[in-house]
């Protein structure tokens, strides 16, 4: 079984060699794919000269500029079933989400039976730690508003701490992925749930970024707010099949 983590980044060079070795001194072995941006601040500069310590383990894609979070994940799936992974995971770079947490998500999906895991920081209450309440209401509140639009059974839609099996991301057809920010974690998910897919939450703890700045931006929200209804508008005029079955 190959695991693979995708690490999407733009400026993290205080918490890119952290994040790299916490990964690589788990139990459970895991392969980790680095989709950069063009940091300006030489991030991948150093996830390259890590790759001399991590040879065949550790792997970079360099893109030409910030083009969304959405799309780094899109390009990291696409080189992931290309390199015939069999579990999929997205992760940010600043520890928010935890690595020891990685196995269990992995576990979730094998020993459930499921096909996709999801790090739920509302599956167990609200489990955040150094958010502003403001951001922590916004969070919580932005999930129950897609569960009230989309119908899904699913505590934390927006989490971006998700385990996918190699079979979903070949199923979805990737290239109709629309949203391109923090909404795109959304729209992945209530696209497994339309095909059937079976979907789990893993309780995890969600502790804010301590190094680095955040890429949270107004522009994402309002993606969210109003590419959520277009999307469940737009279902009732699909028919969700396996990408092979179209």
């Amino acid at each position: 079984m190959e695991n693979l983590v995708i690490i999407p980044t733009y400026n993290e060079k205080e918490n890119i060699e952290k994040i790299i070795s916490a990964v690589f001194n788990l139990n459970t072995e895991f392969h980790v794919l680095i989709v950069d941006d063009n940091s300006p601040d030489g991030t991948a500069t150093i996830v390259k000269r890590l790759q001399n310590e991590h040879k065949e383990k550790l792997h970079i894609l360099e893109r030409a500029g910030k083009l969304g979070l959405g799309t780094a994940y899109l390009a990291g799936f696409e080189w992931a079933l290309n390199h015939n992974y069999d579990y999929i995971v997205e992760m940010d770079a600043d520890f928010s989400h935890d690595p020891n947490d990685l196995p269990r998500l992995i576990n979730g999906c094998v020993e459930q039976n499921a096909d996709v895991a999801i790090g739920s920081r509302y599956i167990s209450g609200v489990n955040v730690v150094n958010w502003p309440m403001g951001r922590v209401l916004m969070s919580y509140f932005a999930s129950k508003y897609v569960r009230m639009v989309t119908r899904m059974k699913i505590q934390d839609t927006t989490a971006g701490f998700v385990c996918y099996s190699s079979k979903v991301l070949r199923c979805i057809d990737l290239d109709n992925i629309k949203m391109k920010g923090y909404a795109f974690q959304i729209e992945m998910k209530f696209t497994a749930w339309k095909l059937g897919f079976k979907i789990i939450e893993v309780p995890i703890i969600f502790t804010d970024r301590k190094e680095g700045a955040s890429k949270m931006s107004g522009g994402i929200f309002s993606e969210a707010v109003w590419g959520v209804i277009k999307m469940k508008i737009d279902s009732f005029f699909k028919k969700y099949k396996c990408k092979d079955e179209q």
